[in-house]
Formats: C-alpha cells, structure tokens, sequence
C-alpha cells in the first residue's frame, strides 16, 4: 500500500524533494478519511439495523441496549480500530507520527472499552432493578465499585501506553502510593463497607421513609449509592447523606408501619381539673340516649348496685356510695367510639389512658392506629375523630382546657 501511494504521487508529479513529506500527508488524510467512513457506515447503518432488530423483538431486556447505547458505544470503536490497521501501512516511513497516532489510538480506545463496559454494568442494574429481591439488595454500590476498578485499570494501562512501559512495571510502584490512595479513597472505601452493610441487613431500601434530624433528612430515599444516599424530603427538596452516616449514627425508618397495615396516632386531650365531679342520678339519664355508652353505663348501673348491697349502703348516703365520674365517663365514650370507627385498625392497640395531672389539666391520651397509611388520608382521619371529640365533651359536663384569650375576659 506505502509502495502504491508512492506511485500514485508520482503520477501526479509531484517533486522528489517533496513526495516524503506528500506521502505522510497523504497517508494521515486517507486514515482520517478511512476511518470517518468506518464510523458512519457502522453507526448509520450496522447500528441502526441493529436498533430496528431489538425494536422489534418481543423481549423487553434488550431494549436497554438501545436505551444505554451500547451498541452506539461499541461503533466508536471502529475509528480506533482502522487508524491501528493504517498507520503501519501507510505511515512506514514517518515514524514520529506513527508512533504518536498509535499511542494517542491506544489510549482512546482503552477509555472507550471502559466506557463500553460502564454501559454494560448500567444495563445490568437496570435489569436486576426490575426484580423484587433489588428493593432490598441495590446493587448501585457494587457497580460503582466495579467502574471505579475498570476506569483504574484503563488509566493504568493508558498510562502504560504513553510511558512504553509494562502495566506490571507500573503496578509494582502503586505499593508506595497504598497511604495515599488510602487517604484518598477514605470515604469510597468507607461507602463500600456502609453500603455492603446496609444490604446485607436490609436496613434501608428506595422507597423508604426515612428520618435523620441531624442532616435535616425527612422523606423518601431515592438512591443509595457507594458515597451517598439521596433522600427527597416532603417539600420536594433533596438532601444527600454520606452512605457511612447510616451505619455510624442511627436514623428512623418506616417501612414496617406500611408493612403493618397500621398507622400510629397518639394524642392527648386535656381536661379542666376544675370541670370534673360526680354525676348524678338526673345527669345520667340523657346519656343513656348515646348509643355507644348504653352498654357501659348499663354495666356500671349494675356494679354500683351490687357494691351498695354488699355494704349495706343507704339509698341517700352519698359519701360512702361509688358513683360515676364524669371525665371517667367520658373516657368510656371515647374508647367505645374508637372501638366502633370504620378507619382505626382494630387488630392493633386501642385504648384510652389518663395520665398524670400537670398544671395545664388532666391529660386523655388517645393511643391507636388508623389502617390507612397514606399521609394525607392519615392526618384526615385524626381530625375527624379529635373534631367530634371535642364537640362532645360539653355532654359530658367536662371542660377541654386552654389558656385564656380575649375572648374569655371578655366574657367575664
């Protein structure tokens, strides 16, 4: 080929002193040329025969070829590939510029196989993605690591290339530099150990609701990767957490109360102290017109009779008499009313506790579970139950408390 680029350029009379110098030029045109149409033919039309084929195939796997561009990646190759096979035919004589063309190839195209397998491993987590098991194994962490390792060795091997040196010359130095690459890599290597931990134990998974106050994180993860963790909190904004930040301090996470089909609420309703007393036999009668608390006071209106025969009681000894209290009826109701709600899941705790007097009152907690999860549906079932509680509370003769306003000086 040298011989017949010689003799075409002495067809075109081209001067002696001159045609070493024509040669070189032409040679480097006609690589550059080559290989242009190399890559347009391949990535035109091999390639775009290629997509038409995987579009059309009943799979859905091998669309992520397409979606990844491996086939578009492995066509950049074919540039690389015909310079190598040229340049030692048509740049015999022009040693410099073949050896640096070779060079400069060998490095693009160690990159480029790089490149070609990061795609590769992208299309394999997109495929392990789609399984069940990936919830709870992401294995974002371990292709990360599996990239880091392969961009390392086409470094080194570019490297390697540019120095005309054996990679094992190279590989026998990195000994000494084992405290700095180290000191480098400290927090992927503290990632890696964070991210096989949090798979192996199933602590975090995309999707979980997670909470960690001391970086401001409150809402869903979106992706655990080898150095962080992604967390898009409920105002829409992102917060990125060190993936070793979940193993070395603790954080909240929810999946299992969406697992539980149960939701928590806990709250408190505080009466006056001053509102409670003792009923008596008048303030009883229209309770019983309250359905839910019939069955209570029917219960009761029997247990007091029965303490008043066994001790001998007279029918106007109020003192020594047991008789129902207002906040304590009150409580029955309340708990009578969780007991029958459509929206509190009633194979989970349900009661109604008094807890020990403060300065502000007396306080009820109301501890239960809705069966929605679903946050605004949650917050909607909460209001209901607490908006009815509080209308009620004056049947009871109690006072819900709170401090003065206006409006109560203005009253008095």
């Amino acid at each position: 080929m040298n011989d017949l680029l010689i003799q075409l350029l002495n067809q075109l009379g081209v001067p002696l002193q001159y045609l070493s110098l024509s040669k070189t030029l032409s040679g480097i045109v006609l690589i550059l040329l080559a290989s242009s149409i190399s890559y347009y033919l391949v990535k035109h039309r091999i390639v775009a025969l290629l997509n038409s084929i995987v579009t059309r195939s009943k799979n859905t796997w091998d669309d992520l070829l397409i979606s990844h561009q491996i086939f578009t990646r492995i066509a950049g190759l074919t540039p690389s590939i015909v310079i190598l096979f040229l340049v030692p035919h048509l740049l015999e004589d022009a040693v410099s510029i073949s050896i640096f063309l070779t060079t400069a190839v060998k490095v693009v195209m160690v990159f480029q196989v790089a490149h070609c397998l990061s795609a590769l491993l992208n299309v394999i987590q997109s495929i392990y993605q789609q399984k069940e098991t990936a919830k709870y194994l992401p294995l974002n962490a371990s292709i990360q690591v599996i990239k880091l390792i392969i961009y390392l060795i086409a470094t080194i091997l570019a490297i390697s290339f540019i120095l005309d040196r054996s990679p094992i010359y190279l590989l026998s130095g990195l000994g000494a530099l084992t405290a700095v690459l180290l000191l480098v890599f400290q927090d992927t290597i503290k990632g890696l150990v964070a991210s096989i931990q949090i798979s192996a134990n199933k602590m975090l998974a995309p999707g979980d609701w997670v909470e960690l106050p001391q970086y401001g994180a409150d809402g869903d993860v979106i992706e655990i990767g080898l150095n962080t963790v992604k967390i898009q909190n409920f105002d829409r904004t992102v917060t990125t957490v060190p993936t070793y930040a979940l193993i070395s301090g603790s954080f909240k996470n929810w999946r299992d109360m969406f697992k539980s089909n149960g939701r928590r609420i806990k709250r408190s309703i505080i009466i006056d102290i001053g509102s409670v007393c003792f009923y008596r036999a008048e303030d009883i009668e229209p309770l019983k017109e309250i359905r839910l608390l019939k069955p209570y006071l029917e219960q009761k209106q029997q247990e007091l009779n029965e303490y008043a025969v066994q001790n001998q009681l007279a029918t106007d000894d109020k003192l020594n008499h047991r008789q129902l209290t207002n906040i304590g009826t009150f409580r029955a109701y309340i708990e009578a009313y969780l007991k029958s709600h459509a929206k509190v899941q009633h194979q989970m705790t349900c009661m109604v506790r008094q807890l020990s007097a403060t300065s502000t009152g007396i306080p009820l907690e109301l501890y239960f579970f809705s069966n929605d999860q679903n946050w605004v549906n949650y917050e909607g079932i909460q209001a209901d139950i607490f908006d009815h509680l509080y209308a009620m509370a004056p049947n009871f003769g109690v006072r819900i408390f709170q401090h003065p306003t206006g409006f109560d000086w203005n009253r008095s």
